[in-house]
């Protein structure tokens, strides 16, 4: 078999290119060999420059189970691998043909490939997706739909995934098969018209082609890694749009987040809703910007409902929580928890930094109780008593969240403190002139944020 060299292919150096700037040089990985034309370029030229690289490379072959030719290929494969002095592992996996094969056969090759991956002690995982594969998928999202993230199409690199012949087109890979003398297998179904890639590769590609007068492919993948490029950085200034709207209490900031550019705008709500669990589309996001610009309720997918109201912006599970069972204290030192609060009944001394505290009254009547509102409440305030309702609207506490607000009532049910609503905490230093019972009640709020930032 000829040998070729990375400075005489240009299929190799741009193999050994890809590997350094990927950071695997001097490391490990492990190929995903299908006998294919892509993977077995990969293959070859991955050999070729090892040596170069320092790399330490091992092979897999993964038998789907549906088709009786995959175990000749399968052998081929290891042969071929052994030529190269390379360890070849074999996988078979047992997938039934029907609806979402191809996902399904993709979903368990990428696990089967992980878990050897570990279970070698390997740095990385390499596939043999082109430039052409870059440039049908990027087609087949634009198809269906799809935004800049979705234009990304194919990562170079995905966390411990290398994809390093991206950078060839099937062209480069023909001609280093053919140069290199090393045959390879067809599958059948990479031509069975039943597949949307197949139709996009033999049909939509072609045209385009001789539509535009020359291959397309390499504009396509060009732009697929600048739209790569673009959304990283939008993500970054959503990033920072997320931490500067997030509310104490859940949601975003309605007037923040109208202001924001169309760009950000989407993927912040995007975000809001993602993380609830409610799908997002195209159409979901355009028609919450609506609901968001002049405020009001709007019934999302499998029960959601994203409200715009007191100028806070939040997506609501579907039924809510049931209120948090009542906590009873029956006197100093009796602690418990509230939903997502824990409340102390503490001594003397001032409570810990983000720990709101009620300073309690000569004759107290023991025990207090720390529920849900109940219709009718009433609460002292420095404008007098008001209803507990009002005083929780005033404040701007989401509706679906007013049953897990504490109230601390005593022995004969009068509400006395709201935590985190009424301001009625002390600060280290500060007097009362009605306290002489030297204990008081400390609330830790609930650790959990909405400042704490969901993916995108």
């Amino acid at each position: 078999m000829p040998r070729a060299s990375p400075e005489s292919s240009s299929l190799p150096g741009k193999l050994a290119r890809s590997y350094s700037e990927h950071g695997a040089r001097s490391r490990s990985v492990l190929l995903a060999v299908s006998g294919g034309a892509d993977s077995t370029a990969l293959l070859v030229g991955t050999a070729r420059v090892r040596e170069a690289l320092a790399l330490r490379v091992e092979v897999v072959t993964v038998d789907h189970g549906l088709r009786a030719e995959a175990a000749r290929e399968v052998t081929s494969v290891v042969g071929l691998a052994e030529r190269l002095g390379l360890t070849c592992h074999v996988r078979r996996l047992e997938l039934s043909p029907g609806a979402g094969m191809e996902a399904r056969a993709r979903e368990a090759r990428y696990a089967t490939l992980e878990v050897l991956r570990q279970e070698r002690g390997l740095d990385f995982v390499a596939t043999g997706h082109t430039l052409d594969d870059q440039a049908e998928t990027l087609l087949m999202r634009l198809s269906r739909g799809t935004a800049l993230r979705g234009a990304r199409a194919i990562h170079a690199r995905a966390d411990l995934l290398l994809r390093p012949l991206l950078a060839c087109s099937r062209e480069d890979v023909l001609a280093f098969l053919a140069t290199e003398e090393v045959g390879f297998v067809v599958d059948p179904m990479n031509a069975d018209p039943s597949y949307f890639r197949t139709r996009m590769r033999q049909d939509v590609l072609p045209a385009l082609n001789r539509a535009a007068g020359f291959s397309t492919v390499e504009h396509l993948a060009t732009f697929a890694r600048l739209a790569s490029e673009d959304e990283a950085l939008l993500d970054g200034l959503a990033d920072g749009a997320w931490a500067r709207l997030a509310l104490p209490g859940g949601g975003l900031d309605a007037v923040g987040l109208r202001a924001l550019e169309p760009p950000l705008w989407r993927r912040v709500l995007a975000r809001l809703l993602g993380a609830a669990g409610a799908r997002v589309d195209h159409a979901t996001l355009e028609r919450a910007r609506e609901v968001v610009a002049r405020g009001g309720v709007m019934p999302l997918s499998d029960g959601f409902l994203l409200k715009a109201t007191g100028g806070r912006v939040r997506c609501v599970g579907p039924g809510g929580e049931s209120p948090p069972a009542p906590l009873v204290l029956a006197g100093p030192g009796a602690q418990g928890d509230f939903g997502a609060w824990r409340f102390l009944v503490a001594a003397e001394g001032f409570p810990p930094p983000g720990v709101l505290a009620l300073m309690l009254e000569e004759g107290t009547a023991w025990p207090l109780t720390v529920r849900s509102r109940k219709q009718g409440d009433r609460v002292r305030t420095r404008a007098g008593h008001r209803k507990v309702q009002d005083v929780m609207v005033d404040a701007r506490v989401p509706s679906e969240e007013r049953d897990a607000q504490p109230v601390v009532v005593d022995a004969r049910g009068a509400p006395l403190w709201l935590p985190g609503v009424l301001p009625r905490s002390v600060e280290p230093g500060a007097a009362s002139r009605e306290v002489a019972s030297r204990h008081s009640l400390w609330a830790f709020p609930p650790l959990t944020s909405e400042r704490k930032t969901p993916p995108l």
